[in-house]
C-alpha cells in the first residue's frame, strides 16, 4: 500500500479518502455550520446532509444547507482529481433517503485536469467581508464564470448597469431589516457565535462571546447593518446572482457546485467573494430580485466579487473524524 492508492492502484486507501473529505470540508456554508457528513466506501464517497446543523429560522427549507453541501461536493470532485481519480457523481442515489444527497464514484483513470488545477485554490479561498479594492474585473472573467455555472446546470447573471446594482443593494438592506426584526432569527444567529476552538460557527473571542450573544439576541440592529451592507453592495466591483431553472433540492445541489467552481476559479485569478443573501432568504424579496434580473428561473444566491486588499484567516473547520457518518 502506498500514500495514494491500495496495492492494485485502482482504489484510494482510507488516508486518501480522508484527505478528500478534509478538502471537501473547506467549502463555505451558512453561518459556517458545515452541514455535511461523508460515508467512505472502497471506491466511492457518499455525501450526506447533516440536518442537526440546520438553521430553521434562517433557512427553513434547508435550501442553503443543500447548496452548501453542493459546494462541498465540488470540492470533493476537485480533491479526487488532484489525487488522480476520475469521479462520477450520482445525485440522490436513494430518492427515499432525502439526506443522502450524492455519491462520488472514484476510478483510477483519466482524472479531470480542469478540476485538478483548481485544487490549490481550496486553501487560498476566503470569504472576504470587507470592501474590495476599487478595481473592475475584466469582462472575460465574468464570461468565464457564467460558462462555469452552466457546466454545473446553473446560471450566473451579473447585475449591471448601475440602476440594477442600486436596486439590488436596496433589497439587501431591506432583507437585513426584515431578518433582524425577527427574534427567532437573532437567537439562532447568536447560538452560532462560537470561539475559534469550536471549529465551526461565526467566530467571536471566547471572553466577548456572552456579551456579543446577549446583544444580538436582545437588540434589533437591522437598520445599522442594513446601511453597512448597502454600502458594501454598492462599492463591490461585481454583484452577481447564481440561479437555476428549477427550485428543488437537486437544483440547490447544482447551484452549490456552480458556486464552488466559480469561487475556486476566481481565486486562481486573485479574486475573492462574499455573500449578500438577505434578499434570497426573505421570500417576498426573492421574488423582487428575480423580477429585477428579468430572466426565468429561481435565484439561489447573491454574491459580490472583487480583489481583496490583503488576506484574512481561514474560517476554522471541524476535525475530519467528526465529519464521518456512523456507517463511514
Amino acid at each position: 500500500m502506498n500514500a495514494r492508492t491500495d496495492t492494485d492502484g485502482s482504489t484510494p486507501n482510507r488516508g486518501v479518502l480522508l484527505d478528500m473529505v478534509r478538502h471537501a470540508s473547506r467549502a463555505p456554508s451558512s453561518h459556517n455550520t458545515q452541514p455535511w457528513l461523508f460515508r467512505l466506501q472502497d471506491d466511492a464517497i457518499d455525501l450526506v446532509a447533516d440536518r442537526t446543523r440546520a438553521l430553521p429560522a434562517n433557512d427553513p427549507d434547508d435550501r442553503e444547507l443543500t447548496l452548501s453541501c453542493g459546494c462541498a461536493l465540488l470540492h470533493l470532485r476537485v480533491a479526487a482529481a488532484h489525487a488522480g481519480f476520475q469521479s462520477i457523481v450520482q445525485h440522490a442515489p436513494e430518492p427515499a433517503d432525502e439526506d443522502w444527497l450524492a455519491t462520488v464514484h472514484l476510478a483510477k483513470g483519466r482524472a479531470d485536469l480542469h478540476d485538478a488545477r483548481l485544487f490549490d485554490a481550496i486553501g487560498l479561498r476566503r470569504t472576504w467581508r470587507q470592501r474590495f479594492v476599487p478595481r473592475p474585473l475584466a469582462p472575460e472573467y465574468l464570461q468565464q464564470f457564467a460558462e462555469l455555472a452552466a457546466e454545473e446546470g446553473a446560471w450566473l447573471h451579473v447585475l449591471h448597469p448601475e440602476p440594477f446594482r442600486s436596486a439590488a443593494a436596496d433589497l439587501v438592506a431591506e432583507g437585513d431589516a426584515c431578518l433582524w426584526s425577527d427574534p427567532r432569527w437573532r437567537r439562532e444567529l447568536a447560538a452560532w457565535m462560537h470561539p475559534r476552538r469550536r471549529g465551526d460557527g461565526l467566530q467571536v473571542p471566547a471572553l466577548a462571546r456572552p456579551l456579543a450573544q446577549a446583544v444580538v439576541r436582545t437588540f434589533d440592529m437591522g437598520q445599522g447593518i442594513a446601511a453597512k451592507d448597502r454600502q458594501l453592495a454598492e462599492a463591490s466591483p461585481v454583484l452577481a446572482v447564481i440561479g437555476t431553472s428549477g427550485d428543488a433540492p437537486e437544483d440547490w445541489l447544482r447551484a452549490g457546485q456552480a458556486l464552488g467552481r466559480i469561487l475556486l476559479s476566481a481565486c486562481l485569478n486573485g479574486i475573492q467573494a462574499s455573500y449578500l443573501n438577505q434578499p434570497v432568504q426573505v421570500p417576498a424579496l426573492r421574488l423582487k430580485l428575480q423580477h429585477l434580473i428579468g430572466r426565468p428561473g429561481f435565484v439561489q444566491l447573491l454574491l459580490r466579487l472583487g480583489y481583496a486588499d490583503g488576506d484574512c484567516a481561514a474560517s476554522p473547520r471541524r476535525p475530519v473524524e467528526d465529519l464521518l457518518d456512523a456507517a463511514g
